[in-house]
């Protein structure tokens, strides 16, 4: 979801490199590898705070469930993407399967979650930021950062791919550097001090709030996978159509395993109680220890990556719009663009509707994040159940194909993954934060739809 064209991009230029060498498509693990940087951001290294004081150390088991349910819609959107390979990916089998509304919602869904994913990044950056500054207001810091992210995207699109690629590498090595660290100390190899932290850390109640608590928690949890739609759109550039089980496991088997030991050791570091929902886990844990500057230098670099997210998701959702208009589901002066090949009327459009979350950062400061993060959440969630409902409606059509992929356990994988999804979904109205974010997220797709009755309108 977040940076769906900077992984295709990336994906175009590996797939270039083995083409120059006579060789054809990317294999399992660049796919694998290329995703990991996609999906981890802002959601994981910030979103997990709120996980952690809602669920406590529960999460962990969470993440095991988020994962599997992943893999399903992954495995779900591939089987469409291998079978019929379609340009506007799920947005054209939705439209297949459910008509001219179930493209038209799908696809304004995905940009709407895309901007509140981008206003996320962006809160998430101010919050990092504020590690440094903690009296200079969160607002200020939004309004710089979006203001870099416009200028980076108006340079244009050249090396992009390139240089979201790298920012990947240092995202995934961040957090195994944690992961080292923290084996490090619970073994005993690097005795430290804890300083600012209470005595007691580990894990001894695993349920602090019992599984209510898991379930309220369980929104934050699926907003660390939001990338996995791209990984599913991309499996078609593999070289070995047959290898998209093993990118899709590669992949979540390493993200997941990513995700569990770098919190597990947040636990083994730190006493869950002290984590703040309006900082890093990770940040936190590190600053239990006088180790000089090893909190800033951790938090610098994850604000690089989360950075890069931002931008990604910018230039994503920018071109998301354009696809839309260039489909006639959105005004069409919005397709135009520039020289550079940079879409300044779709990035003006993103840009407002950037700044009305800017403005609701201002007014409501303290709530914003967990606001947006649960409304973009939902609005990620109800794209992976219409991917699913879709592959559900679509799969006899691919019957008589022979040595393609499909999803197994069919239907019972599927129908499991959304009734999980809805499961999820149904957690965030037991909490007054969340509740007010599904809220929003509702409200969104009631204007969708009667936005949608206005365009159908004006064309009879």
């Amino acid at each position: 979801m977040k940076n769906h064209h900077l992984v295709k991009q990336a994906v175009q230029q590996k797939k270039q490199k083995q083409l120059q060498k006579g060789k054809s498509g990317i294999s399992w693990w660049q796919l694998s590898l290329i995703g990991i940087g996609s999906i981890i951001g802002a959601g994981f290294f910030l979103g997990t705070s709120l996980s952690i004081k809602t669920a406590g150390p529960a999460i962990l088991f969470g993440y095991l469930i988020a994962g599997v349910t992943t893999y399903f819609v992954f495995s779900a959107l591939a089987e469409m993407t291998i079978n019929d390979p379609q340009l506007g990916s799920f947005r054209t089998y939705a439209r297949k399967a459910y008509g001219h509304i179930g493209g038209f919602l799908s696809g304004w869904m995905y940009w709407l979650a895309g901007v509140l994913i981008m206003s996320s990044e962006i809160v998430a950056l101010s919050t990092f930021t504020q590690f440094w500054f903690p009296d200079v207001s969160l607002w200020l810091f939004s309004i710089i950062y979006t203001v870099l992210g416009i200028g980076v995207n108006l340079l244009g699109a050249k090396n992009f791919g390139q240089i979201e690629s790298i920012f990947a590498v240092i995202k995934l090595a961040t957090l195994l550097a944690f992961i080292g660290f923290g084996a490090l100390f619970v073994f005993g190899i690097l005795p430290l001090e804890q300083t600012k932290v209470l005595a007691e850390t580990g894990i001894s109640d695993w349920f602090p709030h019992g599984v209510t608590g898991v379930w309220k928690g369980m929104i934050f949890i699926f907003f660390s996978f939001g990338g996995i739609a791209v990984v599913g759109v991309t499996a078609s550039e593999l070289k070995n159509k047959s290898d998209v089980a093993k990118a899709g496991k590669g992949l979540l088997v390493t993200l997941v395993a990513v995700y569990f030991f770098s919190l597990f050791f947040v636990f083994q570091l730190v006493n869950w109680n002290t984590i703040d929902e309006e900082a890093s886990p990770f940040v936190t844990a590190l600053t239990a220890f006088e180790i000089p500057y090893l909190d800033a230098i951790f938090n610098s670099i994850i604000i690089s990556a989360a950075f890069s997210t931002m931008v990604g998701a910018f230039f994503s959702v920018t071109h998301v719009l354009v696809a839309l208009a260039k489909d006639r589901d959105a005004p069409a002066f919005i397709k135009k663009v520039n020289k550079r090949g940079v879409a300044t009327r779709a990035l003006l459009v993103t840009t407002l509707a950037l700044g009305i979350s800017i403005c609701f950062s201002f007014v409501l400061p303290d709530e914003v994040y967990e606001y947006v993060t649960t409304s973009a959440g939902v609005m990620l969630l109800l794209n992976w159940f219409i991917i699913l409902a879709s592959q559900v409606k679509l799969r006899p059509s691919y019957q008589s194909k022979t040595n393609t992929f499909k999803l197994v356990g069919f239907p019972y994988t599927s129908i499991i993954a959304m009734l999980v999804i809805t499961i999820v979904i149904g957690g965030a109205f037991l909490d007054t934060a969340e509740r007010i974010g599904v809220l929003i997220s509702a409200a969104m797709i009631v204007l969708i739809i009667v936005c949608y009755q206005l365009f159908m309108w004006g064309k009879a």
